[in-house]
């Protein structure tokens, strides 16, 4: 089970931190990625993290840093210098370690309720 946290309404430019807490599953045997969905469109991956590093949208690399931390069952998104276009539905999921393409949907097989932020223009 994942429960995301942290999404809220935030001026443009500036920063939030999501947070997903992981229960259930052995944590750190999985991969842990970021969607999200504006209104309108379908979800896109935003970010993922595993043991070899970290992979990132174009839309957010330079802005958004994906992080974990094992003993807390948490993986973090902290996103920086936020656009409008940011604004969406932001979901984190798990996916097996024997994923090969972290930035694919149809890997992840839990996810979370989803967490809203709302950048102002």
């Amino acid at each position: 089970q994942l429960q995301a946290s942290g999404g809220g309404l935030v001026q443009a430019g500036g920063s939030l931190r999501l947070s997903c807490a992981a229960s259930g599953r052995t944590f750190d045997r999985f991969i842990m990625g970021w969607f999200r969905q504006a209104p309108g469109k379908e979800r896109e991956f935003v970010a993922g993290i595993r043991w070899s590093g970290t992979v990132y949208a174009n839309s957010v690399k330079g802005r958004f840093t994906i992080s974990r931390d094992n003993a807390k069952s948490t993986v973090y998104l902290q996103m920086n210098s936020l656009k409008f276009e940011d604004t969406a539905v932001y979901y984190c999921a798990s996916a097996p370690l024997t994923t090969a393409t972290i930035n694919q949907e149809y890997e992840y097989d839990v996810w979370g309720q989803g967490t809203l932020v709302t950048v102002s223009s």
